[in-house]
């Protein structure tokens, strides 16, 4: 936790990503996030399913409703803000369902003229270009469900404790029962 930035006031504390968030320039365009994401993904494959949270939680901000509920929003038309940033990436839409919100991108294949024989020498030649990092997959942790022994032992303690409840009598007031071994010594002797 910070103090403030935009403020400097030490009264009101801000998380460390909170405080980046408004430190940082605002860039131009709210999609330039959604192009650097496709082209990343362009390294590992050919087609990219997105929900429109998703892509929400990617620019940072919310679609239109416009994009939730026509599918002219989602045309490959490079004279739109925000359809230049799947174009400009590479990639182009080929399927948008608006029913269950999510959009297929699936990359362009720019047609290449023939390669001459000497051009294909040397791409045999070229070693391939080297994908990105991936960082191997992390353990995803499921809540399980409590093993019926466990539960039978919790519910057996809660009824133990019903049990020695209702066996105590109710005295009224402040009065506190003495412990057993304080009635024993307390206990007057018979002769």
């Amino acid at each position: 936790m910070v103090p403030d930035v935009s403020t400097g006031d030490t009264g009101r504390p801000l998380c460390l990503n909170c405080a980046r968030k408004v430190v940082s320039p605002k860039s131009k365009n709210k999609y330039e996030a959604l192009t650097s994401y496709l082209r990343f993904r362009a390294a590992f494959t050919d087609t990219v399913k997105l929900s429109f949270a998703q892509i929400d939680g990617i620019i940072g901000d919310n679609l239109p409703l416009t994009a939730y509920r026509s599918t002219e929003w989602w045309e490959n038309s490079p004279s739109n803000v925000h359809a230049k940033a799947w174009v400009n990436a590479g990639w182009k839409v080929e399927e948008v369902n608006l029913k269950e919100a999510y959009v297929v991108f699936k990359k362009e294949v720019k047609a290449q003229p023939a390669p001459s024989s000497e051009k294909r020498k040397e791409r045999k030649q070229k070693v391939p270009p080297q994908k990105p990092y991936t960082p191997p997959p992390s353990k995803i942790f499921i809540k399980r469900k409590p093993s019926k022994t466990k539960i039978a032992k919790l519910y057996a303690r809660l009824k133990n404790i019903e049990r020695i409840r209702t066996a105590q009598p109710k005295l009224r007031g402040d009065f506190k029962q003495k412990p057993a071994h304080e009635k024993r010594l307390l206990k007057p002797k018979r002769e």
